[in-house]
């Protein structure tokens, strides 16, 4: 049990790697194998315990962003309940693979349980946290290509099912069967590992002309927007230095700031809007903004405006998922007993109700449809499904990463911008206040990636795509079918017991 217990915090701190800053793709099917050796022939309960330390040792480290100005309670609390999520896999797996003590690695089994706890890790509590999922990782392997088959959960079930095989080849060989029984599950682990590399990953399309600014904040922090003045005067200042800089460029098409670009209301506070307006008039050019509403009554609204030239605003999409405890506060005065950090959020955030999609026109005569999604939503399967659906022919994400600092919670968002362009097959601009900001073409790419609290500009062509991959058709399927599977697995393991438990008596 010793080993096993230094196995599963091993297993959690080499997951730590293959996701940003380190980037060690091939990190997660490694882990996943040693986490399904580690939890095959135990018990639910040491399966459960097992897990909770992989867990703890993956989401301590990874998740430390979410405590840099908060403390530490928060942090620690998130990363707890996510490693409870990772407890579950290891008690379920731990069960179904102990149907005689006889303790043989289940791969299929092992990447049944690991896809559909983490779709449940994804949907709950308080709308999931998906973040860090495990397809996150894989921008830049073999294994990321698989998106446009099945989305993000068909990537993990590989990945896991990858780790399962690499675990029958490690308990093979410790048991030292002949070399001959380890060929076929290491074969099918690294076939499983290339097979991406047959799916295409088209950037093709009529392109249009796009620029993000990234306009920087005077500080970082929680109070990143004191001077709210100023974060839209840097905005301002960065769109028309990019106008200048741009002559003799080809004409942009569409201008995005990002969240949190105007927190002065810019529809009920004239200074504001009229800056705006003559922005846009200036630069001739569409502009979505980032910018929180006074409203409903008692609450805000994060919002992506957008702006025309001699109109004004002419149309909004208002966040459809608020994260819960940054930006509202579930049943707060049960969480105010743990910690008053909870009245931070003054006033919570309401929720819209509406896809976000803006149309403009384009100077090649072709139609920009961009799908939004604002800061966390770009985690969340079903929102960007939708806007996709909804006939977003490029993903527009707007993010503001001030209040995480100098930490790897940005490079981890970009990275999850670059799996749902492979997903979706559509370019993504991605902007955030302070960096990281890129334009991302269909197979991933990141393009122009800018450093963290700078001001700076991407600016470039990008493919206008309308067809759809296999994943957006098969939507949420995968997981629904990952699920039935491992309710018949689950079926099958309590006949066995029960059946046990009537030839025992």
């Amino acid at each position: 049990m010793l080993r096993r217990v230094v196995g599963a915090l091993v297993s959690g701190g080499v997951l730590c790697l293959a996701f940003p800053t380190f980037d060690v793709w091939v990190a997660a099917p490694v882990s996943l194998g040693l986490l399904a050796l580690v939890l095959t022939g135990v018990r639910p309960r040491a399966g459960f315990g097992l897990g909770l330390l992989a867990g703890l040792a993956f989401f301590l480290p990874t998740l430390h962003w979410a405590g840099v100005y908060v403390g530490n309670l928060p942090w620690l609390a998130l990363a707890t309940l996510q490693a409870l999520f990772v407890g579950l896999v290891g008690a379920l797996y731990a069960w179904l693979s102990r149907p005689g003590h006889s303790g043989t690695v289940r791969p299929l089994a092992f990447a049944l349980v690991w896809v559909v706890v983490e779709g449940l890790r994804a949907r709950a509590p308080y709308g999931g946290f998906p973040w860090v999922k495990l397809a996150f990782s894989q921008a830049d392997s073999p294994f990321g290509h698989l998106a446009s088959l099945g989305g993000a959960p068909f990537v993990g079930f590989v990945l896991a099912l990858s780790g399962g095989l690499l675990a029958v080849v490690a308990s093979r060989a410790r048991d030292r069967m002949p070399l001959g029984s380890l060929a076929l599950p290491a074969a099918l682990a690294v076939g499983l590992g290339l097979s991406g590399l047959l799916v295409p990953l088209p950037t093709d399309g009529p392109t249009a002309q796009f620029v993000g600014v990234q306009g920087n904040v005077p500080r970082a922090g929680l109070d990143f927007n004191a001077e709210r003045r100023a974060v839209l005067d840097n905005h301002v200042k960065a769109t028309l230095a990019a106008q200048a800089e741009g002559a003799g460029q080809p004409r942009p098409d569409l201008y995005v700031w990002p969240e949190n670009s105007s927190d002065i209301d810019p529809l009920r506070n004239a200074d504001a809007n009229q800056l705006i307006r003559n922005t846009v008039d200036q630069i001739g050019v569409p502009l979505i903004v980032g910018g929180l509403l006074e409203e409903p009554r008692g609450y805000l609204s994060n919002v992506s405006l957008l702006f025309e030239p001699g109109k004004g605003n002419t149309d909004r999409y208002v966040k459809r998922h608020p994260v819960p405890f940054g930006e509202y506060i579930p049943n707060r005065a049960f969480w105010r007993l743990f910690s008053d950090k909870v009245d931070l959020v003054r006033r919570d955030f309401y929720p819209g109700s509406e896809v976000g999609l803006f149309t403009v026109p384009a100077a090649s005569g072709q139609e920009i449809r961009a799908g939004l999604s604002i800061c966390f939503e770009v985690a969340y399967d079903d929102i960007m499904r939708d806007v996709v659906n909804a006939g977003a022919n490029v993903l527009v994400v707007q993010t503001n990463n001030a209040t995480f600092g100098y930490t790897a919670e940005s490079p981890q968002q970009l990275a999850i911008s670059r799996l749902r362009a492979i997903e979706f097959g559509r370019s993504v601009v991605h902007v955030s206040t302070v960096g990281q900001s890129a334009l991302i073409t269909p197979d991933g790419t990141a393009h122009q990636v800018t450093s963290l609290f700078t001001q700076a500009v991407v600016r470039g062509a990008l493919p206008l795509r309308d067809s759809m991959t296999l994943a957006t058709r098969l939507g949420e399927s995968p997981e629904w079918v990952a699920l039935l599977a491992l309710v018949v697995l689950l079926g099958r393991r309590l006949r066995v017991r029960r059946q046990r438990a009537a030839l025992s008596d």
